[in-house]
């Protein structure tokens, strides 16, 4: 173990963005564990405010720690503590920051509300991309190329652009996850690219109008997938997040 992080982690300079990764999920588990105590009326914490009333929420010092470590990574480098501080730093805000990612979409307070399911989507979705990145995955399948394949311009290029195409089709029909997964690992994007698109999305608009059978096919394909797996997605996310006021019983706290 301690030898294949050195050879995939430590020894091509991916240590910064390890450090950055373990701050992010930490930050954003501690952060949760602390809004739901708030929430339910227990330990020592409470919300911050002004005197005047003003609701300091923690996407405010998120921005700032994000600002300072971003710039502070690029002054120090990847190598050294420099880099090192300067990551846990980035990783810290940028837990912060998407902890209320849901505000910032709404411009509004949904932190629990149904609406502030996106923010538990946004961490998962962020920690699970930059773990492939770690693990050795580059962008639209580049790692997949030979040294050879590599020295010539013309492959890279070519790859790339295919596979921003599978990318590209998966989210005009409405897997947005699978294409951006896809971007990393690009198979998952061929997949979304050649499956039926969702109801609704752009795709199926334009390409499904006088296609009843291919309409009536992508309605129940979406219809089971989402029986299948909206309520195992639910749960995990009141796991991790806590469950939306909506679903709270009547004098319940929640989870």
């Amino acid at each position: 173990m301690g030898s294949w992080l050195y050879r995939n982690i430590v020894e091509p300079g991916k240590l910064p963005l390890l450090l950055a990764l373990t701050a992010f999920v930490l930050t954003f588990l501690v952060t949760r564990l602390i809004t739901r105590l708030i929430r339910a009326g227990k330990g020592p914490f409470g919300n911050v405010s002004t005197e005047s009333g003003l609701h300091i929420h923690h996407v405010v010092p998120g921005v700032v720690l994000t600002v300072i470590g971003g710039f502070g990574a690029v002054a120090a480098g990847r190598q050294g503590v420099g880099g090192a501080v300067t990551a846990v730093v980035f990783g810290i805000g940028a837990g912060l920051v998407l902890d209320e990612f849901a505000l910032i979409l709404h411009l509004d307070d949904v932190y629990w509300t149904e609406a502030g399911r996106q923010s538990v989507e946004a961490v998962v979705l962020t920690a699970a991309l930059v773990g492939l990145v770690l693990a050795g995955f580059s962008p639209f399948g580049v790692d997949g190329l030979t040294e050879d394949e590599l020295d010539n311009r013309g492959s890279v290029i070519a790859t790339i652009a295919t596979n921003f195409l599978f990318s590209l089709v998966a989210l005009v029909k409405g897997k947005t996850r699978v294409a951006v997964f896809g971007a990393i690992v690009p198979v998952v994007a061929l997949v979304g690219a050649v499956r039926l698109a969702r109801p609704g999305s752009y795709w199926a608009r334009r390409c499904y109008a006088r296609r009843p059978r291919a309409r009536d096919r992508a309605a129940r394909r979406a219809a089971r997938h989402d029986r299948r797996w909206s309520g195992p997605r639910r749960a995990f996310q009141n796991w991790i997040g806590g469950t939306p006021d909506e679903e709270r019983e009547p004098g319940g706290h929640g989870s």
